[in-house]
């Protein structure tokens, strides 16, 4: 049962919060409340009807499209969502060299975004507040299946420096508002684990929201430390962004004392899929189409394993249609026990990054180095491998645009991380291999965290 502070919040504040941002994010997470619950052929009629109107808009209005559609011959009054598969496959590339053409023309309401980089190919984009307001409502709705909501006391451990770069006075008065403290994932220090676990005790949070990996580190410090953490109350924790282990899944569930409901998204494709109290991995289905496809391109059948595509069908500002993840995923062909109609993903692999060790013990999420090579100019691709403590090798795969200088900036910024006792090689590559699975791998430390 909610607090009447968290009913506030979830009744009147955050609705009145999302307005002033000229969001329809409580409209669309009251539809998406009942969508949830109908037929499988009632929401396949739906997307088709969703895909529809985002075909013919993006046809008039979007330059890359418009010519796309016309140099095709493609109508997009489809009469079937198979028809989707008669359009190319939308990649990094394409984004990156047709930047402005992606642009609805006349759109005003585009913020400029960017990947993690988790993937080795950082990429610029635009979301219009057409898909915020339908991503935070799928987010929104995902999280009430779990009995908590806006405005639950919810402590988040992250690492973007989206998030960590924009507390500002204004922001930190709205998460205050809302209850939700941050902690910053990069560093995991044994003095920071303590924080982190004093901070967590002191907050007593109804949710908890991170990596993975984070959350499992800080769970295995506090069982190490005979430190009970499971008297807090805490209701759930969400983990996205890495992919979950079985282990990590226990760990954090035996030491904070509640359920682990994992999500499968990211801030290019939008929000995807979330684990419901049922186990079932739920497709956004009324926002996303899901494709999975063959190392060829053709579209696998549901059970069979293969690259996830994905039609984001609320971004008419910046389309993403048939937009290459670079995830591998298996689509179930069961309906959940949970009576929801909502499509469910069976398997999510492939999406781990490792936590590295710096010379003097510190653990730091592999984003911490990734950051460092990610906005390097010229760099299309890389890897980077610490094979131990003191030796760390960086592949590069790199364009014309690379400058030779910035080969000692990016092994500065790692030294800084990673310690200056480090030897840290940058080799210049034409090549990187994925790994025997198919699926890349950006970070890949070879010192085990102790």
């Amino acid at each position: 049962m909610s607090s009447l502070y968290t009913s506030f919040v979830s009744r009147l504040l955050f609705p009145a919060h999302e307005r002033l941002k000229r969001h329809t994010t409580v409209r669309v997470r009251e539809s998406m409340e009942r969508s949830q619950w109908w037929s499988p052929d009632l929401l396949r009629g739906h997307q088709l009807q969703r895909l529809q109107a985002l075909l013919q808009y993006v046809e008039g209005n979007v330059p890359y499209y418009s010519e796309l559609f016309k140099k095709l011959g493609f109508d997009p009054k489809v009469d079937s969502l198979d028809n989707l598969q008669k359009l190319p496959f939308l990649g990094k590339r394409e984004i990156r060299e047709h930047l402005e053409d992606f642009k609805a023309i006349g759109a005003t309401d585009l913020a400029r975004f960017n990947t993690g980089g988790s993937s080795g190919e950082p990429l610029v984009f635009f979301i219009g507040n057409e898909r915020v307001s339908h991503d935070v409502a799928a987010k929104w709705r995902a999280t009430r299946w779990w009995d908590v909501d806006i405005g639950d006391p919810e402590m988040v451990v992250w690492g973007s420096p989206i998030e960590l770069g924009s507390q500002d006075r204004v922001r930190a008065i709205r998460d205050k508002l809302l209850r939700t403290t941050l902690l910053p994932a990069f560093e995991m220090s044994d003095a920071k684990l303590d924080d982190f676990i004093a901070q967590i005790r002191n907050f007593k949070p109804k949710m908890l929201f991170g990596y993975p990996s984070a959350l499992a580190h800080i769970a295995k410090h506090a069982q190490t430390k005979g430190i009970a953490m499971n008297d807090l109350g805490i209701k759930v924790a969400f983990v996205t962004s890495e992919r979950l282990y079985d282990y990590q899944r226990s760990q954090i569930e035996s030491v904070f004392g509640c359920p682990v409901a994992n999500g499968y998204g990211g801030r290019d494709a939008g929000f995807i899929a979330h684990q419901c109290s049922a186990g079932g991995m739920h497709i956004t289905a009324e926002d996303i189409i899901v494709e999975i496809i063959d190392q060829q391109g053709n579209v696998l059948p549901v059970g069979e394993s293969g690259e996830i595509v994905v039609t984001h069908l609320a971004t008419r500002h910046f389309p993403f249609i048939r937009y290459r993840t670079g995830d591998v995923g298996v689509l179930d062909e069961r309906l959940c026990g949970c009576g929801r109609s909502l499509p469910l993903l069976k398997e999510v692999q492939g999406r781990s990054t490792d936590f590295i060790v710096a010379a003097d013990g510190t653990i730091m999420h592999g984003l911490a180095l990734i950051y460092v090579i990610r906005d390097v100019e010229g760099v299309d691709n890389f890897k980077i491998t610490q094979e131990s403590l003191e030796y760390t090798r960086i592949e590069l795969m790199t364009s014309d645009e690379f400058m030779s200088e910035s080969i000692e900036i990016i092994r500065k910024g790692i030294n800084q991380r990673l310690g200056d006792g480090v030897k840290v090689d940058v080799d210049l590559v034409d090549n990187i291999a994925a790994e025997s699975s198919g699926k890349f791998r950006y970070v890949i430390s070879r010192v085990a965290p102790s």
